[in-house]
């Protein structure tokens, strides 16, 4: 904690000496842009609209319709080139999206410009922050490199989110929603609106229960959002407060084929057999992880062209994930064995004595902080951003085995594993857009990134699943010492035609280091990225319209082997020459004056170069093969037609493609393709002098009942015992299954 208390005084000492520089500066004649403070919170990390880069925008209102119950992955659906998945079927609970084809762990998130991505696992854990949708004004989704920002480097996209603004009203609000599998959701807003002109307090408690689709996939989430503001016309302090609780029954284990045709809500987690062979279902088979977020952020006007931002932040997360297993090997959990003095001679008793069941918690204890900064210069000519941040996480990885059926002398509780992880980021960066002329702008980004990450590893004890992870000859890690210098620099050119037509390049440079997970399972290289973009806007009075080209060339890019390993994580593996080249298509029209037409569309070409992969025993050249979880086409339709004043109806209809679940193509891996309907209603209304505003949805989500998979994982296995001499690779898969026809029902009160 000493390091960012000096980060925080050398940065407010930089601070206040800009301030009295700016006292006797004279006044920039190129200047007067006035900058809402608030806003510069995540100015520095977001595209504008003459920025070279590919991005969307979702608006709060935009999100209210659908904001009723299911997660951020869930409701960024629709957005070009993403396909979104959850454990449990309905989009409540674990819930993770994709970019361009690159996995949840590829995206950079960030809140209010802090990291959301774990340091280590380099995931967002959507379900850590519950309803956050709530406490949104906007999301910024940006795809390909992007602009620089804070944490891993952005290998599909990143997602930048700005939670509430300040109301200039008091405010209250109250939303309840139920639907299909025991879906309930009860949300409480409040805002002071600002006191005096100057201060205000806002906040949010929320509730969401689910029973999920799947069996048992149940979702108890709970969650708060508390925020204070201070502003004049110099100075905006917020701070704000959130956290969230999330108890889920474990739903990662996926299904056969066999079963997902007779039985496709089937869940064997927690599954045991008791003496007499009838078989149960652990009861707390169960993940419980609570987590607290903290910012406070200080935006302050220099003068009437410098704006400046300091932000620190500190993220503390706690909490295990419990699980029932049989017949493990007692020596793997360190589990002592029986008195000696038993009888030897009974070995069969002995032999019995070396497997038990028992009930573990493997549990994560983490502290994650930091300071966030930037300096702004904005005139009519340029913009100059200069910032940085400075980020330390450090966790604990520990397991308890808290219940055997043969422990021996082991305590209750008995600590069978103890290891941490301690990674320091420090990140340096300028940007400038400079207006050339009215219809030219130069765009340049330079970031230097440096990474410092130890930690210990369980080394060959860390899968245990008998499948075949990382790459050839690897061998299992006991600890990681790694120091990466990365530079990224990102140029581009945008050019306005005219009033309706604008045009657009950019190219990209990306760096990114290797996840915990990825060296626990093999023996990682970091990845590299060039990010080509060739961009075209059209506006006319009745439509907008989006296309651009991109060409994403990886070296040692981190792919998707399809397997996981004993705890559900995705496993990877470096696959050397790769690349992505695809074209994106987004179109809003308005077709009269009552209906509009939204549609998007992205073709895409994935593949591995020369992809090698140990089959048969032999390491083998598969050629150029699709990158896995990467279909070529997805398309979005969606029609809102207003049928009277304030009552709308949606519809909105997605295609997804066939697409693979490993980098071999095996047509067992292969996913089908799928066309999914989806219908909404949202009307609002007032009550004069009583509530002023009553708004209801309704979501019917998968209207057609389509039996689909939109996920799942592929996995080899080499059998030596039945030919020594010839090793023999057989396969396997899992599916997640998704919802049939499903409800949600919601009502806001707006006082």
């Amino acid at each position: 904690m000493k390091k960012i208390i000096s980060y925080a005084f050398m940065a407010l000492c930089l601070l206040y000496t800009n301030k009295n520089i700016s006292q006797v500066t004279e006044k920039d004649s190129l200047t007067i842009v006035d900058v809402h403070l608030e806003e510069v919170i995540v100015a520095a990390f977001r595209a504008s609209d003459d920025t070279p880069v590919t991005y969307s925008e979702i608006t709060r209102e935009e999100l209210r319709p659908f904001n009723i119950g299911q997660d951020i992955p869930t409701l960024l659906k629709y957005t070009p080139g993403v396909i979104t998945h959850s454990d449990s079927g309905n989009g409540i609970g674990y819930s993770a999206m994709h970019i361009r084809g690159s996995d949840e762990t590829r995206i950079n998130v960030t809140i209010n410009g802090i990291p959301l991505n774990d340091a280590e696992s380099l995931n967002s854990y959507w379900v850590d922050l519950p309803d956050l949708s709530s406490s949104i004004n906007n999301i910024q989704i940006q795809r390909g490199v992007g602009t620089s920002t804070n944490g891993a480097g952005a290998f599909g996209g990143s997602i930048n989110i700005l939670t509430d603004v300040h109301s200039n009203e008091p405010i209250s609000e109250y939303s309840t929603s139920f639907g299909s599998y025991g879906t309930r959701k009860n949300t409480f807003n409040f805002s002071t609106g600002l006191l005096n002109d100057k201060i205000e307090f806002s906040g949010r408690l929320s509730k969401i229960e689910s029973d999920g689709y799947v069996d048992r996939a149940s979702s108890n989430l709970r969650s708060y959002f508390l925020q204070a503001i201070y502003e004049t016309d110099e100075t905006v302090l917020k701070f704000l407060n959130m956290a969230g609780h999330e108890i889920t029954y474990q739903s990662w284990f996926g299904i056969d084929g066999a079963t997902l045709e007779n039985d496709r809500t089937y869940n064997p987690a927690g599954l045991y057999t008791d003496d007499e062979g009838n078989i149960h279902f652990y009861d707390n088979q169960e993940d419980n992880y609570k987590q607290d977020h903290y910012q406070f952020h200080w935006n302050q006007r220099l003068n009437n062209n410098w704006v400046s931002n300091l932000s620190l932040h500190y993220t503390y997360g706690r909490g295990y994930y419990e699980e029932y297993l049989e017949d493990q090997h007692m020596e793997d959990y360190g589990l002592a064995h029986h008195h000696e003095d038993e009888d030897e001679d009974e070995d069969e008793d002995e032999e019995e004595e070396e497997l038990t069941d028992l009930i573990r918690r493997k549990w994560l204890d983490n502290d994650f902080y930091g300071t966030v900064f930037n300096f702004i210069n904005t005139t009519n000519k340029y913009e100059l951003i200069l910032g940085g941040s400075w980020n330390n996480y450090y966790g604990k990885h520990f397991g308890e085995v808290i219940w055997a059926r043969h422990a021996g002398e082991s305590e209750i509780r008995h600590k069978y594993y103890d290891l941490y992880g301690d990674k320091t980021e420090l990140n340096l960066y300028s940007k400038l857009d400079y207006h050339l002329n009215e219809k030219i702008s130069l765009f340049a980004d330079l970031q230097l990134r440096s990474i410092n990450y130890e930690a210990s590893l369980p080394g060959e004890f860390a899968t245990h699943d008998g499948h075949v992870h990382g790459n050839l000859g690897d061998i299992p890690l006991e600890a990681i010492d790694k120091k990466y210098r990365f530079f990224n620099p990102k140029l581009g050119i945008y050019y306005k035609m005219n009033s309706r037509n604008e045009f657009y390049f950019s190219y990209a440079r990306a760096n990114r280091e290797p996840s915990r997970t990825d060296f626990s399972n093999g023996n990682p290289n970091h990845e590299e990225l060039d990010d080509f973009e060739l961009g075209y806007k059209s506006k006319t009075n009745n439509s907008q319209s989006k296309a651009n080209l991109y060409f994403m060339n990886y070296t040692n890019q981190l792919v998707l082997t399809g397997q996981i390993d004993d705890v559900g994580n995705r496993i990877k593996t470096n696959s050397g020459k790769s690349y992505r080249l695809g074209v994106e298509i987004e179109d809003t029209r308005s077709l009269g004056n009552k209906l509009t037409l939204y549609t998007n569309i992205t073709g895409s070409i994935n593949k591995n170069k020369n992809f090698y992969y140990v089959y048969d025993g032999e390491l083998q050249n598969f050629g150029d093969t699709d990158l896995s979880f990467s279909p070529n086409l997805i398309g979005v339709i969606s029609f809102n037609y207003e049928l009277v004043d304030n009552l709308d109806l949606g519809l909105n209809t997605k295609y997804i493609s066939d697409q693979y679940m490993s980098n071999i193509n095996s047509s067992m891996s292969k996913l089908d393709s799928f066309t999914i309907v989806d219908f909404n209603v949202f009307y609002q209304f007032s009550i004069p002098d009583l509530i002023d505003n009553i708004s209801v949805s309704l979501l019917v989500n998968n209207l057609f009942n389509k039996l689909y998979v939109n996920h799942g994982y592929h996995y080899t296995y080499d059998d030596t015992l039945t030919n020594p001499n010839q090793a023999v690779t057989y396969e396997g898969v899992g599916y997640y299954p998704q919802a049939t026809r499903n409800y949600l029902l919601g009502i806001t009160f707006k006082f």
